[in-house]
């Protein structure tokens, strides 16, 4: 199944539709108690990062789920702005930067919040540690990072005592969707950024 698409922005237009489709979904699925809790938060949280993009961006909601009970939250985003329009309200915070870029979805949505002219490569967050986001053998992919790819990486280098590893493996142990969440991928291709949020429902 996969439900209707509704075009959300980081203004927040749309987003209560996007949230009582998330509802409509676990009524029609029979998702009771947990499960219907854990679809709604992990929507929230999806669109909580897409209220803090900067400037206003508009994204396509969706959910889709098979047989086999996996549901996929969809939030794809066209980034329109460049990077000087970037800046220049960014500068208008007190600090320069984008408050919001705390948390796994915070650093998250740093890679929907970069300019359309900007290199996926060049942007600085701690999420992309060597193997951890690479460059897809698909032609039509440039990037891919997958939450559990980064879990394994972080593991990894935690067992020789890296500091930085160590930071990021506390920051992800807070995340509520990283508790909640099977799995959370970002792919970029070219000017298009999608979220997928999975959660398989016992």
């Amino acid at each position: 199944m996969r439900t209707d698409v509704i075009e959300v922005t980081s203004t927040g237009t749309q987003m209560e539709i996007a949230l009582s489709q998330v509802d409509k979904v676990a009524a029609y699925k029979g998702l009771t108690g947990k499960n219907a809790l854990h679809l709604r938060l992990l929507a929230e949280e999806m669109l909580g990062m897409m209220r803090s993009i900067t400037g206003e961006t508009k994204g396509d909601f969706w959910i889709e789920d098979d047989e086999a009970g996996v549901y996929q939250l969809h939030l794809q985003v066209t980034t329109r702005m460049n990077s000087e329009k970037r800046d220049s309200l960014l500068a208008a915070s007190s600090t320069g930067k984008n408050e919001s870029a705390k948390g796994l979805m915070g650093r998250l949505r740093d890679f929907f919040d970069r300019g359309a002219d900007e290199d996926i490569a060049a942007a600085h967050s701690s999420l992309l540690m060597p193997g951890v986001l690479e460059q897809s053998s698909l032609p039509t992919l440039d990037w891919e990072w997958s939450m559990t790819r980064y879990e394994n990486a972080l593991n990894a280098q935690m067992k020789n005592n890296d500091a930085a590893a160590r930071e990021a493996w506390d920051e992800l142990e807070k995340s509520v969707v990283a508790h909640v969440a099977d799995d959370v991928r970002v792919a970029i291709r070219g000017r298009q950024v999608e979220m997928i949020i999975v959660k398989k429902m016992a």
